[in-house]
């Protein structure tokens, strides 16, 4: 056999043409509680002493999550080791996570290093090139920790800054993280029409993809011109979730707390697009909180009688700190994962909506003018807002999507590094 074979077999991401990291077969999840262990893409280049990036002026595009097992980050290692760094650039909430949601920070110098830290958040891919040419970096470094929803800013961080080193031809390094809720895809796709920030290309929901994963999905799709690599992890695949692996949970953003946060939140988080509803910001368990004032008991008792697989709801009452219902009781529910292999976050979110239009007041987002419903741009289209609005079943608008997914994974299979688990 040969050694790419050999390895491969192994369970171990090997560097195949262009960097990009071998498969990685399925293998047994934690035994006895004992997680398993995964070399993540920054443990294996910081494994290599740095060596690819020698002689190179490098940009990091990268936050908080990008750290080791003792919790050292990636810039302030490679700053060590004398990695000529150009430029840091932060997503949504800052690169060291001091920035609030839907904000940026400012460009400013970074305490730790003294390296320049560049703002990168909502910024265009013309942006992106300006900014590269700013910080004269050549080969630019990606490492941030995704959790596996199309709405979540991060990937379209990855995107937009792979089209702008694109535009400059610059080399441009992944370095892998697993996916915390696992390589399988679901819900809606993208209606072109409903593009934005919280869903710029037309992957489902639940993509279901490692970052470098969705690297070479942008590369292969939309971005053919970007010489990309990815250093894939070693030890993941697609039956394995954030509590199944020793890498280290850090807060990807203030309302992302925990690994649970993670597993719900595909779901729960279209519940911002309503306006009478507090999706649980500002509380300990924020997106496994779900309530508003005017609610009871009947909306747990409703939703727990559906019977929904891998999932328990427990009736809650809670008092945000932020948002519209600050301070007011709300009563409501909170969602626990019983199993999370079988656990449809999507699918618990469409029938805890489909039973929240029952109670008086129901109200979807509406931020006026000519945008549409806030909904609307969560799902990628009207079509989950209007069957609701219809009166249709939860599994009826569930099951509108079945085809979509299934070509997702068609079209995503070519692009794939780490083995799923057969259906």
């Amino acid at each position: 056999m040969r050694r790419r074979g050999m390895l491969a077999a192994a369970g171990v991401a090997v560097l195949g043409p262009g960097g990009a990291a071998g498969t990685a077969p399925v293998g047994k999840g934690p035994v006895e509680n004992v997680p398993v262990r995964v070399r993540t893409g920054m443990d294996r280049l910081a494994g290599e002493g740095w060596a690819r990036l020698r002689g190179e002026t490098v940009g990091v595009v990268s936050n908080l999550t990008a750290v080791d097992r003792e919790y050292r980050h990636l810039v302030d290692r490679m700053h060590a080791a004398g990695v000529r760094i150009g430029g840091i650039f932060g997503p949504e909430h800052g690169f060291r996570g001091a920035a609030p949601a839907g904000g940026g920070a400012a460009k400013a110098i970074d305490a730790r290093t003294g390296l320049t830290v560049y703002d990168g958040y909502r910024a265009t891919d013309e942006d992106w090139a300006r900014l590269f040419e700013e910080a004269a970096v050549r080969t630019v470094v990606f490492d941030m920790q995704d959790v596996g929803a199309r709405f979540y800013t991060y990937i379209w961080t990855l995107y937009d800054s792979m089209a702008g080193a694109a535009r400059r031809g610059l080399r441009y390094v992944v370095l892998d993280r697993p996916n915390p809720i696992g390589g399988r895809a679901g819900g809606p796709g993208l209606d072109p029409a409903f593009a934005s920030g919280v869903g710029r290309r037309e992957i489902v929901l639940r993509h279901g993809m490692t970052v470098g994963e969705l690297a070479r999905f942008f590369q292969g799709e939309w971005l053919p011109r970007v010489r990309l690599e990815v250093v894939g992890c070693e030890g993941w695949h697609g039956g394995l979730f954030a509590r199944d692996t020793d890498v280290p949970w850090v807060m990807p953003s203030p309302n992302m707390p925990t690994p649970d946060t993670a597993l719900v939140y595909p779901g729960t988080c279209l519940f911002e697009g309503v306006a009478s509803l507090s999706e649980g910001r500002g509380t300990t368990r924020p997106f496994e909180l779900a309530g508003a004032p005017g609610f009871d008991h009947r909306w747990r008792d409703r939703v727990a009688a559906h019977d929904l697989a891998g999932a328990e709801f427990r009736e809650a009452y809670f008092e945000p700190r932020v948002g519209e219902f600050e301070g007011r009781l709300c009563a409501g529910v909170e969602v626990r994962v019983s199993d999370q292999v079988s656990f449809d976050p999507i699918r618990v979110a469409v029938t805890m909506l489909f039973e929240a239009r029952r109670f008086p007041g129901f109200a979807w987002r509406d931020d006026g003018g000519t945008r549409p419903y806030f909904v609307d741009l969560l799902a990628g289209g009207s079509r989950l807002r209007t069957m609701l609005d219809a009166g249709a079943a939860p599994a009826e608008v569930a099951g509108s999507w079945r085809d979509e997914v299934e070509a997702f994974e068609r079209r995503r299979r070519p692009y794939l590094l780490y083995r799923r688990p057969s259906a």
